[in-house]
């Protein structure tokens, strides 16, 4: 069998394997497991969003950090391989951000 078509069936089967569940996906970028994925609705003091949007994103598990307009003033991607993972990570570290008011974490699912 060659190469590439090997390939293409293992690929496949992983993809179906995880929209199971049953292999969670892998951050080529770190080569680790990442099972669960949020947004984190920040509000923050005012004329803080800028400088808080900046630390954040340098926070390990933080995909994208932005400054936005509306009811929250930042929001953030992170990702985490458990959700105890994530809520350390919002808890022990985005929260103690200096200019952080309130936070809601949103976690991603695939329906």
């Amino acid at each position: 069998m060659a190469c590439s078509l090997l390939g293409r069936r293992a690929g496949s089967r992983v993809s179906r394997l995880r929209y199971v569940l049953i292999v969670p996906p892998i951050d080529a970028r770190r080569g680790r497991a990442v099972a669960v994925n949020a947004y984190i609705l920040i509000q923050t003091e005012v004329g803080k969003a800028a400088a808080v949007a900046q630390e954040i994103s340098r926070i390990a598990g933080v995909t994208n950090a932005e400054d936005v307009t509306g009811p929250y003033d930042v929001i953030v991607r992170a990702e985490a391989e458990t959700v105890d993972d994530l809520g350390k990570l919002v808890v022990a570290q985005v929260q103690g951000v200096a200019g952080i008011t309130r936070t809601l974490t949103c976690p991603v699912v695939n329906l």
